[in-house]
């Protein structure tokens, strides 16, 4: 798996021991089967559904970060402030006793394995990275917190911790002049905390031992107007699904429509918004049609099938999200970086 210096998304949903997450909203509960990944029945909140996905997809995969040596340094480092006492990492996970004996509730604490920022933060001439990292108690709330390393002895020392939020999704950001700057979707005044929609730039800066937080601005609501004339990388098909090396899957933003290239051919469709902030309607791809070696054409078939079953966006660790659900009922979200950001 490869990495980027570059800027998750958070859940909604109980995690239990037999492999379900049940979600509540609108007038229904469903359970959510994670092996498969589908629900139970099919009348459901999508924006709700989707939340529940990206429970999954941060709480319940491996650590696959080895072949990147920072990622695998702050995948098995210590951290504090997070829970009562100092937690250590192992392959970027730790578990904490159950809170009740026989309980499956129990706290967990995760790092945001496709994102990390590096620069100087105190002044010292010295690189120092900052991790994201998650953290569940069990309940629907998921904390993600920005924690300063500093590299020692050929491993990383945590330095300061600090709450960023609960299921706030992360954009993007850097290290600058000192500061830390992540541009973050969060639930706004009268928005569910399942369902965020303001955008905001937040700003950092070590004071001493302590991170503080300087300012926070807010530059929008969630719409597809923030994606007009951008244009990205296709880098997963879904989460645990990479796009080969000698693909080139494109998606850019521009009039109401969107085009680019699907692995083989060129392709666009008309793309609208739908009833709610981050819900989009796909319209019928259009392309072009020259022959490709067959592998991919099987990417290119599966992007296009994937990418009309499309019914939302959002962002995780930095890559734009589309969600959508297969006719099967297997949800899936498509993983994109800005074209022009080497993956790392």
């Amino acid at each position: 798996m490869k990495h980027r210096k570059w800027s998750c998304t958070r859940c909604s949903g109980i995690e239990y021991e037999t492999g379900e997450i049940r979600v509540s909203g609108g007038f229904w509960s469903r359970i959510f089967d994670v092996q498969n990944k589908k629900f139970s029945a099919v009348t459901w909140n999508m924006t709700m559904l989707f939340t529940a996905m990206v429970s999954i997809s941060i709480t319940d995969i491996g650590f696959a970060c080895e072949t990147d040596p920072v990622m695998t340094g702050l995948g098995n480092a210590t951290y504090t402030g997070i829970e009562d006492g100092p937690v250590t990492l192992s392959k970027g996970r730790w578990e904490g006793p159950p809170y009740l004996e026989g309980s499956a509730s129990r706290p967990r604490v995760g790092l945001l394995e496709d994102i990390y920022f590096a620069g100087d933060l105190d002044g010292d001439g010295r690189e120092d990275t900052v991790a994201l990292l998650w953290q569940s108690g069990g309940g629907t709330g998921s904390n993600i917190y920005i924690a300063a390393m500093k590299s020692e002895n050929g491993g990383y020392e945590n330095t300061s911790t600090t709450l960023l939020g609960d299921r706030v999704k992360i954009r993007g950001g850097k290290i600058e002049s000192g500061r830390i700057i992540i541009d973050v979707l969060q639930a706004g005044e009268n928005d569910a905390m399942c369902c965020p929609t303001q955008l905001a730039t937040r700003t950092w800066i070590l004071q001493g031992n302590q991170l503080e937080e300087s300012e926070m601005k807010v530059t929008g609501e969630l719409s597809l107007k923030i994606l007009e004339d951008s244009e990205w990388l296709l880098t997963r098909m879904n989460h645990e699904q990479p796009v080969p090396e000698n693909a080139t899957v494109t998606l850019s933003f521009n009039e109401g429509r969107i085009s680019g290239k699907s692995a083989c051919n060129r392709y666009s469709a008309v793309i609208s918004e739908g009833d709610n902030p981050g819900d989009i309607i796909i319209g019928p791809a259009m392309g072009t049609r020259m022959a490709c070696p067959d592998n991919l054409m099987e990417i290119e078939n599966s992007y296009l099938e994937s990418l009309a079953r499309v019914t939302s966006f959002s962002f995780h660790s930095g890559s734009l999200a589309l969600n959508g659900q297969q006719e099967d009922g297997a949800l899936f979200t498509m993983l994109f970086i800005p074209a022009g950001v080497e993956p790392k």
